[in-house]
């Protein structure tokens, strides 16, 4: 595996995030117990996977700067929503590169994202919100979250998609929260460096998969190893072999570990942490977790 450092390495704080909630609210644990029981039942009785016409959902990106540099164009924005549409439609070119043992379960969500064309108080927006700050970066802290900390407060969680986009320390490339968090801290952030195909957008992290990652998780899908470090985990979605890490760079197929041979593990799947030219896949399994959320958790986000 290609390895140059730690500046070349994914890093997604979607579950220090999320383990921080589970210790600080015991209604979160409670509501995350509720909904995978929820998720399990829909995905056992097939309700998850019937077909249904693409869900449009609205985006609101938040654009946090210090600097000139930091704020990323209109035209960087659109190249993310480019990417997005394809890779939630399964259209995107690169699925070739997937193994031919797992092209039959690359499979179109159904989803497709817009920039938001109504404020919250109905009045016509562009989607994209332009805030200049005081902070030279953020953590995994929600502080760009709030205007109070530096950052913007969100639009409505429950009728929009939020997406920070900002300056992360500590090689932070993203994070989500996951359904059934608090709704004022809903939503993505993206290190402004790992967003959209052009502008500030910087190797390897230039094709846009960072926002497809972390929107993947804020629609309940996990990392495929299950964050363990024993092959004890589990994402949840049975037809994604059991690995037992993350990968980084571009590994070679196959990859063998956690006794998942001969294929070993699908890290072209969005939910690794290759390159981003490397992430070219999500399952039907998973298609169909991301399914059973919108039509749980989130169905008031999205129309038809």
């Amino acid at each position: 595996m290609e390895q140059s450092g730690t500046s070349m390495r994914r890093q997604c704080g979607t579950m220090t995030v999320h383990f921080a909630l589970l210790e600080s609210d015991p209604n979160f644990r409670r509501r995350q117990m509720a909904l995978e029981v929820s998720t399990s039942q829909r995905l056992a009785t097939g309700a998850a996977l019937r077909a249904e016409a693409p869900t449009t959902i609205p985006a609101v990106v938040h654009v946090l700067y210090n600097t000139a540099a930091e704020n990323v164009s209109a035209a960087q924005v659109r190249s993310q929503l480019r990417v997005l549409n394809r890779d939630f439609r399964a259209t995107n070119p690169d699925k070739s590169k997937v193994p031919d043992a797992w092209k039959g379960l690359v499979t179109d969500t159904g989803i497709r994202f817009a920039l938001a064309r109504k404020d919250p108080a109905g009045n016509t927006t562009s989607g994209i919100i332009r805030t200049k700050t005081t902070r030279t970066s953020f953590g995994a802290d929600d502080e760009m979250k709030f205007k109070s900390s530096g950052g913007v407060d969100a639009w409505p969680t429950d009728r929009y998609l939020n997406v920070w986009v900002c300056t992360l320390g500590g090689g932070l490339l993203g994070y989500a929260q996951f359904p059934g968090g608090p709704a004022n801290t809903d939503g993505v952030v993206i290190l402004n460096t790992g967003f959209g195909t052009t502008g500030t957008a910087s190797p390897p992290f230039n094709l846009g998969r960072t926002t497809t990652h972390e929107i993947g998780h804020w629609l309940k899908l996990r990392h495929i190893w299950g964050d363990t470090e024993d092959c004890s985990g589990t994402d949840f979605v049975a037809d994604t072999p059991n690995a037992a890490g993350p990968n980084f760079g571009k590994p070679v197929f196959p990859h063998i570990s956690c006794n998942n041979g001969p294929n070993g593990d699908m890290f072209m799947n969005y939910m690794d942490y290759v390159h981003d030219d490397a992430m070219v896949m999500f399952s039907a399994q998973q298609v169909a977790r991301m399914s059973a959320a919108l039509d749980g958790p989130r169905n008031t986000i999205g129309q038809s």
